[in-house]
C-alpha cells in the first residue's frame, strides 16, 4: 500500500498513521484493541469517501501524476502474463519510453504497446519520463502492423505527459511519426482497446490512442495539453494551472460526457496507489470484457467503427432555428 500522501490526502495519512500505531501496540502487548482498530478503519473509509467526492479537476490531476500511481510496467507484471518485449523501430534505434510485445490476457494472445514514465531517477532517466520519441511511435506501429498480420488484438496503455519535444525528436520526424500513427490505427483490422492509466497527454497520447474502446481510469486525465502548458499560454502564468484542469475537461466523467471514451475503469478506494493489485485486476476484467464485445465483429466492421467513432469527435449539430 502506498504510504505518499499529496496535500488533500493529509487527514487519510494521519488517521492511518494512528492506526498503525495501534496495530504495533497490539502485536507488541497483551492489551486487545481490536475493536479501536476496526472503528478506526471505518473512520479512514468514510473520510476516504468524503473527500474524494469532492475531488476538483487539479486535485484529480495530480493523483493521476501520484508518485506511487501503478505503472505500465506494474500492469504487464500484474494483469498480463508471460510478457515477450520487442524492440526497435527498424529504422533508427528503441525507445525505452514506450515498452512493447507479445503477452497473454485471460487466456488470449495479444499485443500491448505501453507508455513507461519509470520510478526512481535511473529508471526516469531511461524511460524519458514517459516521452516517447519518433522512433519509440515507429516501433508501436511496427508491432501493431505485426498484430495484424497474425490477427492478435492489440491493447495500449496511455501514460505520458506528452511526446518529447527535443531537436533529436523533431529532426527524426516527430510530428509525422504521430500522424502516421493516427492513419494507419484508423486502418487496423483487429481489435484495438485503449486504456488512458495516469496521464493522457496531447497528440503524444493520441499516438497510440486510436482504439475501437477507449476507456479512462478514474483517476486518469486525457487533455490535448497540460494545465500547466495551458495556464503559461492563456494566462502567462503556470501557477493557474488549476483555473486551466477546470477548464479543460480533462477527468473521466467530463471525457465521457462529451462521448470521447466508453468507459469509465473504477479505481480501489483512495486510487489505485492505495491497492495496485485489485487495480490490475480490475483493469483485467474491463479490458476482457471489451475485447469480448469486438470478437464478433469482421474485420471491415471493426475498421468502420474504429473510423465513424474518431470522425464523429467535436461535430456540432446546430438547430433548425440556427441554421
Amino acid at each position: 500500500m502506498s504510504r505518499t500522501f499529496l496535500d488533500f490526502e493529509r487527514p487519510i495519512g494521519e488517521l492511518m498513521g494512528k492506526i498503525d500505531e495501534l496495530r504495533y501496540l497490539s502485536d507488541t502487548s497483551d492489551i486487545d484493541i481490536t475493536q479501536d482498530i476496526t472503528r478506526l478503519e471505518e473512520e479512514s473509509e468514510k473520510l476516504t469517501d468524503r473527500i474524494f467526492s469532492k475531488l476538483d479537476a487539479w486535485e484529480k490531476t495530480h493523483l493521476s501524476r501520484h508518485p506511487d500511481r501503478p505503472y505500465s510496467l506494474d500492469y504487464l507484471e500484474h494483469t498480463f502474463s508471460d510478457f515477450q518485449e520487442l524492440h526497435g523501430d527498424r529504422n533508427f534505434g528503441d525507445d525505452a519510453a514506450i515498452v512493447a510485445g507479445l503477452a497473454k490476457l485471460g487466456g488470449r494472445d495479444v499485443m500491448v504497446i505501453a507508455q513507461e514514465k519509470g520510478r526512481g531517477t535511473k529508471a526516469k532517466v531511461h524511460r524519458n519520463f514517459g516521452m516517447p520519441r519518433p522512433e519509440g511511435y515507429r516501433k508501436a506501429l511496427r508491432l501493431m502492423k505485426l498484430a495484424e498480420k497474425f490477427k492478435i488484438p492489440i491493447i495500449c496503455l496511455i501514460d505520458t505527459q506528452g511526446a518529447y519535444p527535443g531537436k533529436g525528436a523533431e529532426e527524426r520526424g516527430q510530428a509525422e511519426a504521430i500522424a502516421r500513427n493516427l492513419k494507419e490505427m484508423v486502418t487496423l483490422k483487429v481489435p484495438v482497446v485503449v486504456v488512458v492509466i495516469g496521464e493522457g497527454g496531447s497528440g503524444g497520447a493520441l499516438a497510440i490512442g486510436v482504439g475501437n474502446r477507449v476507456l479512462m481510469m478514474e483517476y486518469a486525465t486525457y487533455s490535448v495539453i497540460s494545465p500547466e502548458g495551458c495556464a503559461s499560454i492563456l494566462w502567462k502564468d503556470a501557477s493557474k494551472a488549476n483555473l486551466a484542469a477546470e477548464a479543460l475537461k480533462i477527468t473521466p466523467n467530463e471525457i465521457l460526457e462529451l462521448g470521447l471514451i466508453d468507459e469509465i475503469i473504477p479505481e480501489p478506494r483512495g486510487g489505485a496507489h492505495r491497492d495496485p493489485g485489485k487495480a490490475a485486476e480490475l483493469l483485467k476484467i474491463h479490458i476482457l470484457k471489451h475485447l469480448k464485445e469486438l470478437e464478433g465483429q469482421t474485420e471491415e466492421q471493426l475498421v468502420e467503427d474504429r473510423y465513424n467513432k474518431f470522425i464523429t469527435m467535436g461535430v456540432v449539430l446546430a438547430q433548425e432555428d440556427e441554421v
